[in-house]
């Protein structure tokens, strides 16, 4: 596998083009310029593929039902992946499960792929808790919505790993993977991340989904040079994928994957797609962006083409359709039903576990509130 590990030029005639193996129209692509890539995923059956499409069409079920319960004042705010599932369920079938991930706020198809019950995600935006599962059960860490700042911490168990192998206390042959939104990469604590990685020939891999803005902010106002070369200057290969592009998605991080494990250093992916919903429930992105901008994105579904190719070449019938739709509507009742049975945290808690022990200024606080809370009662505990 040497000659995979060697960074690829991407296309012969357009350096800045991304490796696409499904074109939008749901066609396998030929270019003799992923061949390599091709190479990679050739293992991969009709069954991987249906799987792929049952995982993307699970996690956009899971988007809607989530969106909705929002606006319906079930969760306090949530942060939609629409439009990023083949980014997501691509890349996170490319991990070894000893892999260690590190997400941010959205990553809810990766979370699904590594067994995570995604119901339980929701508990974070309804206010139940901040948020907590068993990371090491599924390798998977916390969400993370200080932007950026998780890429740190992804580098840092990376050189954990790295450090453990040369002891004897691991195989070394665990990589990480850290995700990220193109709005991250303008935090310092990315290019810190960066920095480190390199210096340190760390096996992580930095997955970048540029879905095109940082909330109201465009790429062309964040960063002149293509995305994927912002590694260069710290000495990290960095490649762009079509990140509506399932196939292609698994193939780069597969190698990128390999490449790190063999103690060939870190490597950065950016994977071009768009967030055709909002940035979160609290964003109304018409105020920035255009109908065209957004129907241009709608003819680049990521589901339609790896349905489209399934079809045409005999994968999914009448049938499976049948049996997927129902699959789905089990699915959305479970997380609807899920959700409304968490009850309604009291209000008052938001103010529990902000430090691990009792804070003088923080129990001020809560008692005010109580009393503030308490005002728009009535005497019998109703509201005025």
């Amino acid at each position: 596998m040497t000659d995979l590990l060697a960074f690829p030029a991407v296309n012969a005639t357009d350096e800045h083009e991304p490796v696409q193996l499904i074109n939008p129209e749901g066609e396998r692509v030929f270019a003799p310029s992923n061949e390599r890539f091709r190479s990679l995923v050739e293992d991969l059956s009709t069954e991987d593929l249906r799987g792929f499409y049952r995982d993307m069409m699970l996690v956009r079920r899971f988007d809607t039902e989530a969106t909705a319960l929002q606006r319906q004042g079930e969760l306090a705010l949530y942060a939609p992946l629409l439009g990023q599932e083949a980014a997501q369920i691509g890349s996170a079938h490319a991990l070894n499960s000893t892999d260690m991930v590190f997400p941010s706020y959205r990553e809810h198809g990766v979370a699904h792929v590594r067994g995570l019950d995604v119901a339980k995600i929701l508990r974070l935006f309804r206010g139940i808790d901040h948020g907590g599962w068993d990371s090491f059960e599924h390798n998977f860490h916390l969400y993370t919505l200080v932007i950026g700042s998780h890429a740190l911490h992804a580098t840092g168990y990376a050189m954990g790993l790295q450090r453990d192998a040369q002891a004897g206390r691991a195989q070394g042959d665990e990589a990480v993977m850290v995700c990220l939104g193109d709005g991250a990469t303008s935090q310092g604590d990315v290019s810190e991340a960066l920095g480190f990685a390199a210096v340190n020939n760390a096996p992580v891999v930095f997955f970048v989904q540029n879905n095109q803005w940082a909330i109201s902010v465009p790429n062309h106002k964040q960063f002149k040079a293509p995305l994927y070369t912002r590694g260069e200057g710290f000495g990290v290969p960095g490649i762009r994928v079509d990140g509506n592009d399932v196939l292609a998605c698994n193939a780069v991080t597969r190698w990128a994957l390999e490449h790190a494990r063999s103690g060939n250093g870190p490597v950065l992916i950016e994977a071009l797609t768009y967030r055709m919903g909002a940035h979160t429930t609290s964003d109304d992105p018409t105020k920035y962006r255009t109908r065209e901008e957004e129907q241009l994105w709608r003819d680049r579904d990521p589901i339609a083409r790896v349905k489209a190719l399934l079809e045409a070449e005999g994968g999914w019938s009448q049938s499976d359709e049948t049996a997927l739709s129902a699959e789905l509507e089990g699915f959305g009742e479970y997380i609807r039903g899920y959700v409304k049975s968490l009850g309604r945290p009291h209000t008052a808690s938001m103010f529990d576990h902000v430090y691990a022990t009792e804070h003088a200024l923080v129990n001020k606080e809560k008692a005010w509130f109580s009393t503030y809370e308490a005002s728009f009662l009535d005497n019998q505990g109703g509201a005025r």
